[in-house]
């Protein structure tokens, strides 16, 4: 039965951002230009973290983690995009759409939970400065690193557990630029109604539990400052801005996406363009350009690699 469905629809369409050739001509341009800062961007906060010794700390462990996760996300959907704008026609296998979704929400649910580790790592170096070595061991990250991959690729099983089985007999255009569970459903030749739940449910609920959770979890910081220092609230509230603005980005999207998985008019494709390519060029701005020790370390890594040229 199973092989009969992937022999009825063998690949997927996707009608893209816009079926306008000029348009489709900007958007490669556009497309090109910011997949090549996001994978100079977070490479460069990746290494800069990895060989730089000053930053050997859970706060750049976690925020490389960050990047390389951007870095996955934008490169899962984007280089495909940019192939299909150049061409003027983009498909995927049915295989490569489960594989594509699959991947998607491994990420996804592992950046939410990074998201909450790095919370967690500023609640314990702000509120809890003289314990924050022994509580945010090199052992703790990892195994916080260990928990967000193993939560996200429980959570993308238990999506693809669903829906992997469906029956599919066409149409096969997706309404978008890469496949997610609402395009995915929508497909089906069957009833999707109780799907709309289960996929409401999973990812939906799980985007708001989480991006609350984060909102509270920094309020409850700045109250904690506040109630200190009036002076400290300051400093806190500019050191906790850029992780706001990094969970405010990434889980717009998601909530507007899962919650109303089935929306008659189809924004979520550009709501995506902030998650593939949007945040992840945000990220390693604000992260770094905003981070002394950060922009130090890129200096020092910048002046060993053109010693290095002059060497050899």
């Amino acid at each position: 039965m199973y092989k009969t469905n992937y022999s009825e629809v063998s690949e997927f369409v996707f009608l893209g951002l816009s079926t306008s050739r000029p348009m489709q001509h900007f958007l490669l341009t556009f497309s090109t230009v910011f997949y090549v800062t996001i994978v100079l961007g977070n490479l460069l906060v990746v290494l800069t973290v990895t060989f730089d010794s000053h930053l050997h700390s859970p706060m750049y462990f976690l925020l490389a983690n960050l990047s390389f996760i951007d870095l996955c996300l934008s490169t899962l959907t984007v280089p495909k995009m940019i192939s299909g704008l150049y061409a003027g026609q983009n498909t995927i296998s049915f295989q490569g759409c489960v594989i594509q979704i699959f991947v998607l929400h491994v990420l996804g649910g592992s950046e939410m939970v990074l998201l909450i580790a790095m919370a967690l790592d500023r609640y314990v170096a702000i509120c809890k400065p003289l314990h924050y070595l022994t509580v945010m061991s090199p052992w703790m990250c990892i195994w916080l690193l260990v928990g967000a991959w193993v939560i996200g690729l429980i959570h993308s099983v238990a999506q693809l557990a669903f829906v992997v089985h469906l029956h599919f007999c066409g149409p096969n255009e997706v309404d978008s630029f890469y496949c997610d569970l609402p395009q995915f459903i929508k497909l089906a030749c069957i009833d999707t109604y109780k799907l709309e739940f289960i996929v409401t449910a999973n990812s939906g609920f799980i985007s708001m539990g989480t991006f609350f959770l984060l909102i509270f979890s920094y309020i409850f910081i700045l109250v904690t400052v506040w109630k200190r220092s009036s002076r400290g609230l300051s400093k806190a509230l500019s050191t906790l801005s850029a992780h706001i603005t990094v969970v405010i980005l990434f889980f717009g999207p998601c909530i507007f996406v899962y919650v109303q998985p089935f929306p008659t008019v189809p924004m979520d494709k550009f709501l995506a363009i902030l998650d593939f390519m949007i945040t992840p060029i945000l990220n390693p701005a604000i992260y770094t350009l905003r981070n002394k020790d950060m922009k130090i370390a890129m200096r020092r890594l910048s002046s060993q690699l053109l010693s290095l040229r002059k060497i050899s």
